[in-house]
This record gives structure tokens, C-alpha cells and sequence, in this order.
């Protein structure tokens, strides 16, 4: 990296950002430097008694595993490699403690123990995954102060932290200043973070000009990046565009995967387009691209809103024969159809054959099978379905206690319906506009009847 190189990159830090963090940081990490006290004094309780203790990762069940080997290996002589602490950090990142990554980092460039670009870019990752990627600009500040060069990973690892805090005009800014000054070589990994985050902000058309930026220069877009900006043409309703794109993918010698089918198939049949679907899946397959359960699973959705049963049928006999294995997805899709059909009976039989093959059900699939039942008047069943999603360790959400209070508020039983409209901040859930709205024209309709 060039010494102008070097320059223009200590300038990428975001002006809003880094005034924000100088004075933060300095708070922030004596937090961590008071709690790397404590994890010290942790250290030393249950540190091992051996001379030449052995590093080993398999151990690590909890923070404390973690501290204690920490402490092991800053005894040995000669000191464990960079990689070494590179891989327990790493261990507990996956741990999702993110904080103790942090403090261990911090307590390494404290006692100067090794450190590299590799760790670095942990520290950093760390900082965006606790949504404080003005704090990830910190250490890339630190970074160069010590010589260590940032690499594509750190600038990747950045720039997913600013997508993360909604910081997209930054993010964008940023990759075009890594393009413009050289600073280091965009992978398919970066790319793909730019292109995707781009799209999930909403912001299609940047996405586009950003893609066909890159298609002229070297840093061509791979299959991922196409994939990830059809999607998005998909979610913001362009399927034209979505489909010129696909058309496109030819000429440049990208080819199209499952994944790329997979959306706009999605987009086509919640578009009621459902024959464009089955098209497209030909055209799919023809080209030796094999579907799998997404790609069924979306048809059957598509098949389902438009009544075509025989279809569903066809398609769930198809998915046997080419031994594509229902998921809980395609499972609640199909006890969802039903129960709108009025078919609860058949709904039922759909679970039965869930629990039969292991998979469990979730919230949503008794969420369908709930309204199902309260869309019938039977509060009986509904409410044992209700016992059943406590009964197997799920979180009922607010959806499955609005759908209930407004069964017992059409049957008239409002002392019910009250009673689960009153539960709902217990279990640290909260009212939306239907739970109230359900609830009053409950409470109304019966204070009319109380009159009549």
C-alpha cells in the first residue's frame, strides 16, 4: 500500500462517525479495561495448576473455559502464535460473546501480546456485530498507527457494519473510495455485502449502477451478486427488470442458479402469475438446473392462492418422485391453504405427518392451524392448539393472541378474549393496533347486546 494510499484511507472514515467515536471509545474500552480486571481475578480462581498447560479449543463450554486459557497461554514461554489467539478469539466470537472477545483483545494490546491484521479485523467484526461500527473505524485508526495493514476482510468486515446500522449512503460511499484510491482489491464476498445491502435498504437502482459499474472493470460480479440484486428487483416489485437481468446473466457468461430461479419464481406467483412460474421452472430445468424444496415450496404457495389443487397435488407427487423433502415451510404453507379452505380436518392430517417425519412444527404453522379453527367458531380446539405451542416450548407471539382474542370476541365471549388481551404485556409482548381495535369492537358489540 502506497504512502498516498495509506493516506486517503485514514480518511475514509465517515465525518459524522468519526466525531462520534474518538470520545466513545475512550469510554467504551475502559469499561472493557474494568471488566478485564474482573475476568482476571476470574483467571487466577480456576487457572490450571500445569506448567505447560495444553490449548485446547474442545474444552470451551463457557466465558470462564475461555479466561482461564486466555491466562494459560499468556504464561507460556515461548509465547503461542498469532494464530493461536486468532482461534480463540474466533471461538468466542461463535459463542456470540462478543463483549469478552473484546475485553481478551483489549488485555492482548495491553500485556503486548501478538497481534495481527487477522485480529484486527475480529476486534472489528465484533464492533459491528454490537452495532458500534464507529467503534470498528477506532481500530482501523489503531491499525494503521501500528503498522498493520487492513486488508479486503477489514474493509469488507466495515462496510457489513454500516449496512447493519442503516448507515447506507456511508457504506457506499466507502466501497467507491476503495475503488477510486486503490485501497485494496474487491472480492466476491465484498461485492456481494455492497450489492445485497444496497437492495435490502431499498435502494434497487443504486444497486443496479453499482453492478453495472462493476461489469466493466475487472472486478466482475459474480452469479451471488446477480442473485442477490434479481432478489431485490423481485422484492420491490420489478419482476420486468428481474427478468431482463436473468436474459442479461447469458451475455456476460454468468450463469444463473437455483437461487436466482428461486426469486423471481417467488415474486411470480405471489404476483397470482403462477403459470409464468411453471414456465419458468421448465425453462429451469431445461437448462439442467434441478429445483429443490424453495423452489416447490413457493409453487405450491402460488398454486395454493389460486385454488388449482390438483396442481398441489401434481407438484406435492413431483417433489416425492424426485425425493425433495418437505420442510416445515412447505408443510405450513399446506396447513395454512387448507385451514383457509375451511379444510381443518385435512390441516390436522398435514401436522400429523410432520411430527411422523421429525420436523416441528413452529409458531407460524399453529398460528395457521389456530385461525383455522377460530375462523370455524370451534374455541375448544383453538384453545388447545394454544396449549399445545406452550406445551412444546414455544414463544406464542402477538400474532397467535390476536388471532385467538378475536375468536372468543366473534363467539361473544368477551371475558376471554380480555383475559388474553391482558396477558399480552405479561409475557413482554405488546399490543399492535389490530389487538386493539379487535378488542374494542368486541367489548362495543357486547355492550350493544348488554343494551338490546
Amino acid at each position: 500500500m502506497t504512502r498516498k494510499a495509506a493516506s486517503s484511507a485514514i480518511q475514509l472514515t465517515p465525518t459524522g462517525i468519526a466525531a462520534k467515536s474518538s470520545h466513545e471509545f475512550g469510554k467504551f474500552t475502559h469499561s472493557l479495561s474494568l471488566f478485564s480486571s474482573n475476568l482476571y481475578n476470574l483467571g487466577h480462581k480456576h487457572r490450571s495448576g500445569s506448567p505447560k498447560p495444553k490449548i485446547d479449543f474442545s474444552t470451551i463450554n463457557d466465558v470462564d473455559d475461555v479466561i482461564c486459557l486466555f491466562r494459560d497461554m499468556l504464561r507460556m514461554h515461548p509465547q503461542p502464535f498469532i494464530r493461536v489467539y486468532n482461534n480463540l478469539l474466533s471461538v468466542v466470537v461463535k459463542m456470540k460473546h462478543h463483549c469478552v472477545a473484546l475485553t481478551v483483545f483489549d488485555e492482548m494490546r495491553r500485556i503486548g501480546a501478538p497481534v495481527n491484521e487477522y485480529t484486527y479485523s475480529i476486534a472489528i467484526n465484533c464492533y459491528c456485530l454490537l452495532n458500534r461500527v464507529h467503534f470498528g473505524f477506532c481500530i482501523l485508526g489503531v491499525m494503521f498507527k501500528s503498522g498493520n495493514k487492513p486488508d479486503v476482510t477489514t474493509f469488507g468486515t466495515l462496510l457489513k457494519g454500516l449496512f447493519l446500522d442503516d448507515k447506507v449512503a456511508e457504506a457506499e460511499k466507502l466501497f467507491k473510495k476503495l475503488l477510486v484510491f486503490k485501497i485494496c482489491e474487491p472480492n466476491d464476498v465484498m461485492i456481494l455485502t455492497v450489492i445485497n445491502g444496497l437492495c435490502k435498504a431499498g435502494q434497487i437502482v443504486s444497486a443496479f449502477e453499482l453492478l453495472h459499474l462493476l461489469e466493466k472493470t475487472r472486478w466482475k460480479p459474480n452469479v451471488k451478486a446477480y442473485s442477490a440484486l434479481i432478489d431485490g428487483f423481485c422484492k420491490g416489485g420489478m419482476i420486468d427488470e428481474a427478468l431482463h437481468l436473468l436474459s442479461q446473466m447469458k451475455a456476460k457468461s454468468v450463469s444463473p442458479n437455483v437461487v436466482t430461479y428461486n426469486s423471481i419464481i417467488q415474486a411470480l406467483c405471489k404476483g397470482g402469475m403462477v403459470d409464468d412460474a411453471l414456465h419458468l421452472l421448465s425453462h429451469m430445468t431445461g437448462k439442467g438446473i434441478l429445483p429443490n424444496v424453495v423452489t416447490y415450496s413457493s409453487i405450491i404457495q402460488g398454486l395454493c392462492d389460486v385454488d388449482r389443487w390438483e396442481d398441489v397435488d401434481e407438484m406435492l407427487g413431483e417433489m416425492d418422485n424426485c425425493k425433495i423433502y418437505k420442510d416445515v415451510v412447505t408443510f405450513t404453507i399446506l396447513v395454512d391453504a387448507y385451514c383457509k379452505e375451511g379444510r381443518v380436518k385435512d390441516a390436522e392430517d398435514v401436522l400429523e405427518v410432520m411430527m411422523k417425519q421429525k420436523i416441528c412444527p413452529d409458531i407460524v404453522t399453529y398460528n395457521a392451524l389456530l385461525e383455522g379453527y377460530c375462523m370455524q367458531g370451534n374455541m375448544n380446539r383453538a384453545k388447545n392448539v394454544f396449549n399445545s405451542i406452550v406445551d412444546r416450548d414455544l414463544m406464542p407471539c402477538i400474532i397467535t393472541y390476536n388471532t385467538l382474542i378475536d375468536g372468543y370476541c366473534k363467539k361473544g365471549e368477551i371475558e376471554e378474549a380480555w383475559g388474553l388481551f391482558l396477558e399480552v404485556p405479561r409475557k413482554g409482548l405488546k399490543h399492535n393496533a389490530h389487538t386493539y381495535s379487535t378488542m374494542i369492537h368486541g367489548l362495543f358489540s357486547k355492550g350493544k347486546s348488554d343494551d338490546g
